[in-house]
């Protein structure tokens, strides 16, 4: 055991502690003592933990990286405002089942959720996924639709009418990414493998924002690592990690979804997150998939998709920059280094199609 796992450990146990003197334990499902935190593995940015109580009963904690960003804290009371209003939709979530946004109990802010049973889509997929075609492919509508959900809930309705800031948000996007890209330059080290499509691309989005738009809730993440499905049907358990929603136009889920897609004609240098892909449907078909389903108009989808690939290399960028400085594991910041760079690549491909 090195001295890290060791110093884990300690942590972990002060934290059981710490928990078991919580007076919100007795408002959570389950009875007893908090008996484990185990570690889950789950996404860059936060921790996740099995939280098991004495009687068996399992719920996941979620806390930031040992590193603590600047507004960790409102990051989670968002996720927790958005996850408490969709309890009463069709969107497949986890349910909230506590948020502490304050340092009293953890040390930072941390939030409970009910577990889900089911896996993230990536790498070998289990059992019946891949065995079957159809199977993928259903997962991939069943993706879309999540999507579809999403987009189709009325904020002001659910209480979530300020969440962001509709009006100019397609034109605040290229601006807001390029300012943060930009940023990074500062970072020793990073200049020397910044991508030459950085301006370009920003300079594409500028000048071809479309002029109508349409509100909704935006995930604001929607990929393959923040999406469970169920073991035993094609079919999705719930949507994951909701700290990036905000209000604007939900076409951008689609098209965040779509990043990672792989299909004949892409960019070199990316494969598919999940094995096997076959039998998986395409982007054009998911794309019309969600036009029927939402009733929305996507002839202009290519401008979406340009600024999904845009928009995520410059967050991929950034753990990059921290991970330079470090502040994030170094492989791991290399990795999404080099992600980012393949979808440089394909937003210069869909902005030639155009």
């Amino acid at each position: 055991m090195t001295d890290d796992d060791r110093k884990a450990d300690l942590d972990r146990k002060a934290d059981l502690d710490r928990l078991n003197a919580w007076s919100g334990l007795g408002g959570l499902p389950g009875d007893g003592p908090v008996t484990a935190l185990e570690p889950l593995t789950g996404g860059a940015q936060n921790l996740l933990f099995t939280l098991r109580r004495a009687d068996g009963t399992e719920l996941v904690l979620r806390r930031p990286g040992r590193h603590l960003r600047s507004g960790a804290s409102d990051a989670f009371r968002r996720e927790s405002r958005v996850l408490a209003a969709l309890a009463d939709t069709d969107v497949p979530h986890p349910r909230l089942r506590a948020s502490v946004l304050d340092d009293d109990v953890l040390g930072g802010p941390f939030s409970v959720l009910e577990k889900i049973d089911g896996f993230a889509p990536r790498g070998t997929l289990p059992g019946r996924y891949a065995e079957d075609a159809e199977w993928r492919r259903s997962l991939a509508f069943a993706l879309v639709d999540g999507a579809a959900r999403l987009a189709a809930v009325d904020p002001a309705r659910h209480g979530l009418a300020d969440l962001g800031r509709p009006e100019g948000w397609l034109e605040r996007q290229t601006p807001k990414y390029l300012k943060m890209l930009h940023g990074y330059r500062d970072t020793p080290g990073y200049r020397e493998g910044e991508s030459p499509e950085v301006d370009r691309v920003a300079d594409w989005l500028a000048a071809h924002t479309p002029k109508e738009t349409a509100t909704g809730i935006v995930h604001g993440d929607l990929q393959f690592a923040n999406v469970m499905f169920a073991h035993d049907a094609p079919r999705l358990a719930a949507i994951v990690d909701w700290e990036m929603a905000s209000l604007g136009d939900p076409l951008l889920d689609l098209a965040w979804i779509l990043t990672a897609w792989r299909e004949k004609g892409d960019p070199p240098g990316s494969d598919p997150q999940f094995q096997p892909w076959d039998g998986v449907p395409g982007r054009a078909e998911l794309v019309a998939y969600y036009g029927e389903s939402t009733g929305r108009d996507v002839s202009g989808f290519c401008w979406y998709q340009v600024l999904a690939c845009f928009r995520l290399a410059a967050l991929l960028e950034g753990s990059y920059a921290r991970a330079l400085a470090g502040k994030m594991n170094r492989r791991l910041g290399e990795g999404l280094h080099g992600y980012a760079g393949w979808l440089w690549a394909k937003a210069r491909q869909e902005m030639d199609r155009e």
